[in-house]
This record gives structure tokens, C-alpha cells and sequence, in this order.
């Protein structure tokens, strides 16, 4: 038996339980990984509300790094003893040890510890995706990025600073301004006490930027639409604030806008795309372009508390918990 953290019905930090559960041996294609740390997420707490529904029971979690125990049968690009990490589905990583599929898994390279791993792999991955597939972003452009002190936001800082492009990002304090400046960010724009469509406007000679990365959602869409040039991108990637609802599609007639709702989970869907992706953003942190701030840490068992600081927006950057 090992632990743990499941929920049995939907609803606020208190559902999350921290059980016993039995691990199998691995079936073909699967492989068994011990956990040595594990990633926190915003999309965690989407499962556990019921925002994105999954069948319940369930475990929860997409991120963490470990070693491999064993491996099923057909499995040849990972062996027992490797040190792995995944980003992504199924849902089970706030576990001891678990199974999952072991196209899921990459290798570790030297260079990147485990805590980094698991700290980076979703938000890293999420990073590469929208800034060098979702758009291309090019040196000299002018961006704008929501949640700038968040675990996203802050690898994306700092990659995209790394590229030669100007940052506005929005913050909700003061501490938290100068935690994105710290690691990149042009501009911060408090959206506690300014408005943001109109400081951007400000900041590019009322240019706008041709393309907005929102993780908070229902609050910032219809703001996040006045900041973009003609033909500009909205890349909606998350609904800190709710989901957004009820859209007239005739609202992006004003600049023929473009709106994306992109997921990790299509970006690394071909076991090619997954490899190349890592293989990139192991790249930038190896180099020291980009830096992997873990400002929280929590054992395992307290899961719950971890999720009430997310949501509270207490945190900065990256948190992991320890088994």
C-alpha cells in the first residue's frame, strides 16, 4: 500500500482525502514510477471543483518526476531506474507511486534536478507551446501576459525576455509586481487598482499588441480583446476568474480578432511533439535563460492547504509538494 491524495465527490479544497491505494504492476505499455516531487497546478483545482468533470472516484495531479520501478511490456525507451518526468493525464500524480502510460514519460537530463522537473514540466510546457507554436512570438514585439508572478507567468517572462521581446504583464500587488520584474517583465500593470486595457494602450502608443496569453478568463477576456492590434490573438489557456460564457462571436469583428482556446494536452499529443517540447524547454533552463522560482513547497498530505493558497492567490511561481 502507498498514499495517496483522491476525491470521492466535487467541491472545495476539503474533499481532497489522503488514502491508502494499492499499486499493480505495470499492464503493456505502462510503466510504475516512485514520486520524489510533484507539481501543483491551477487545473488541479478545475478537476476538484468539478470544472472540468472527471469520474469519481479519482486521483488528481498531471505533474511530477520520479524514478521508474518497473516497466510493462513493449516499453523500450524507458528502463527501471530512470529518472522521468510528465506533464499531463491521467490524472493520479499527487500519489507515492502510480502507474501511467510510459509514452507520458521523458528522461530527465542531466543538469535538472528532479524539483525542478516537476516544478516546470506543466508550466514549462505550456510556455513553449503558446509562445513558439500557438504564435511564434519574434524579437522586438510587445506582449501581453496575465498572471506575470504566477509559475507560468514567470517562465514565460523570462523567456520571452530571452528572445528579445517586451513584456507587459498584469499582477494583482505591489510584491508581486516586483517578483515579474525580477524576472523579466517589462511592465507591470496592476489590475487591483488600474485598468489594464488602457495602460496597455498607454505603454504601446496606442498600437495595442498583436497577441494576449489569459489565464484568468471570464474577468480579463473582453478587456484582453481591447488590448490587441488588428488581426491580433487572444490565447485563452485557463479561468482563474470562471470560465468565460455566452460569447458573441460578433465581438471580434472590431479588429477581426482571432480566439484560441488551446490545451498542453493537443500541443503534446504525437509522442514527437512531447519529445521536442521537453527537449526545447530543458534546453532554456540548462542554459540559465530561464529560471524555476519553487516559492512553495508542502508535504503531500496537506493538499488541501496548497489548493486554498492557490486559489487565494497566495502563491508565486512554482509550489511542489514532497511525498
Amino acid at each position: 500500500m502507498v498514499k495517496a491524495v483522491r476525491f470521492h465527490s466535487t467541491g472545495g479544497p476539503e474533499v481532497l482525502a489522503y488514502e491508502n491505494v494499492d499499486v499493480a504492476a505495470p499492464a503493456a505499455g505502462e510503466a510504475r514510477v516512485r514520486h520524489s516531487v510533484i507539481g501543483l497546478n491551477f487545473i488541479d483545482t478545475y478537476h476538484r471543483s468539478g470544472l472540468y468533470p472527471l469520474p469519481l472516484p479519482s486521483g488528481i495531479g498531471l505533474e511530477a518526476a520520479g524514478e521508474v520501478e518497473a516497466v510493462g511490456p513493449g516499453v523500450t525507451h524507458i528502463k527501471a531506474g530512470d529518472r522521468v518526468a510528465y506533464a499531463g493525464g491521467p490524472p493520479g500524480a499527487y500519489s507515492e507511486v502510480r502507474l501511467i502510460p510510459a509514452d507520458k514519460l521523458v528522461k530527465i537530463p542531466a543538469g535538472v534536478s528532479d524539483e525542478q522537473a516537476a516544478a516546470m514540466m506543466l508550466k514549462g510546457l505550456t510556455v513553449q507551446y503558446l509562445i513558439r507554436r500557438v504564435y511564434r512570438v519574434q524579437k522586438g514585439e510587445t506582449v501581453l501576459f496575465h498572471a506575470a508572478a504566477g509559475g507560468v507567468g514567470l517562465i514565460a517572462c523570462q523567456w520571452l525576455k530571452a528572445l528579445g521581446v517586451t513584456v507587459i504583464g498584469t499582477v494583482s500587488s505591489d510584491e508581486k509586481a516586483a517578483i515579474a520584474k525580477a524576472h523579466g517583465c517589462d511592465h507591470t500593470i496592476i489590475y487591483t487598482r488600474e485598468k489594464f486595457p488602457e495602460r496597455v494602450r498607454e505603454i504601446t502608443g496606442g498600437r495595442g499588441v498583436p497577441v494576449v496569453f489569459d489565464s484568468v478568463g471570464k474577468d480579463t477576456f473582453y478587456g484582453s480583446l481591447e488590448c490587441l492590434q488588428p488581426r491580433g490573438l487572444l490565447a485563452v489557456l485557463g479561468n482563474g476568474s470562471g470560465p468565460v460564457k455566452d460569447v458573441d462571436i460578433n465581438v471580434l469583428a472590431k479588429g477581426s480578432f482571432y480566439v484560441t482556446r488551446p490545451t498542453l494536452m493537443t500541443y503534446t499529443a504525437q509522442r514527437s511533439d512531447l519529445e521536442s517540447s521537453s527537449k526545447e524547454l530543458f534546453s532554456v533552463v540548462k542554459s540559465g535563460e530561464v529560471s524555476i522560482e519553487i516559492n512553495q513547497r508542502y508535504a503531500l498530505e496537506d493538499a488541501a492547504q496548497a489548493h486554498r493558497d492557490l486559489e487565494g492567490r497566495k502563491t508565486t511561481g512554482s509550489t511542489v509538494f514532497k511525498p
